[in-house]
């Protein structure tokens, strides 16, 4: 009589936990784990997951790497790193799947969620004004400047031009800390307070700055700091 295998089905119950609890109770190799079962149709992919998020530090560090860096640290095949590189992108997309021309920054908590889901999977800093009209609804989100952000990346008359272009009444200022604090630093107050300077005469409100930083923002509205806030 042969010996009963321990891990036989064990992919099936990985698959039912899924199935029937979701992935919140998933450790972050357990998460990792069930998407190479679709790159992996034999291996342990138990061990393969903590090798490899072992060898990135994190989960998110993994997932941020592109093909080339995935082959090259972890010597595996091509399918396997588009599958694990696939997994920001497509979650990008669909967060911003959500969001379209025509949704209504009521408030900061909506202004937020929208702007995380925009800086999604992006490494570095980047700087955009949301066109909006006289009810907050969003016209379009304009990229303004990329890179270390400061008064001397990008012109405000750039930000005054998008804003007429695009007929705004309102704008929201955003911008992302890849991999830092949420806190707005001593630049981003002084930068914050020029374009509110600059554009207040043309009757173009500055309804918030949001400053996000993975999972989480800041929002100068909810703290009363500079801008004029929501209607």
């Amino acid at each position: 009589m042969k010996p009963t295998n321990p891990h036989s089905g064990h992919r099936q119950r990985i698959r039912n936990k899924y199935i029937n609890d979701g992935i919140e109770n998933f450790a972050d190799h357990e998460v990792l784990e069930l998407l190479l079962f679709y790159a992996y149709a034999q291996r342990n992919t138990n061990d393969i997951a903590h090798k490899m998020i072992s060898k990135f530090g994190s989960l998110h560090n993994l997932f941020e790497a592109d093909v080339n860096t995935l082959m090259n640290n972890l010597g595996c095949s091509e399918n396997v790193a588009v599958l694990i590189s696939l997994a920001p992108k497509i979650a990008k997309r669909y967060f911003k799947a959500r969001w379209d021309a025509g949704t209504v920054f009521k408030n900061e908590r909506v202004a937020g969620e929208y702007c995380i889901a925009h800086f999604l999977g992006k490494t570095k800093e980047e700087f955009y004004v949301l066109c909006l009209d006289k009810k907050c609804k969003l016209i379009n989100c304009v990229l303004l400047a990329e890179g270390t952000i400061d008064e001397a990346s990008f012109y405000p008359r750039e930000l005054v031009a998008a804003a007429l272009r695009n007929n705004a009444a309102a704008v929201i200022l955003t911008h992302n800390h890849p991999g830092g604090t949420i806190e707005p630093s001593r630049a981003d107050n002084e930068l914050t307070r020029r374009i509110v300077e600059i554009v207040e005469p043309l009757n173009i409100d500055i309804v918030d700055h949001i400053v996000v930083s993975g999972d989480k923002y800041y929002s100068y509205a909810a703290r009363r700091k500079h801008v004029g806030g929501y209607v």
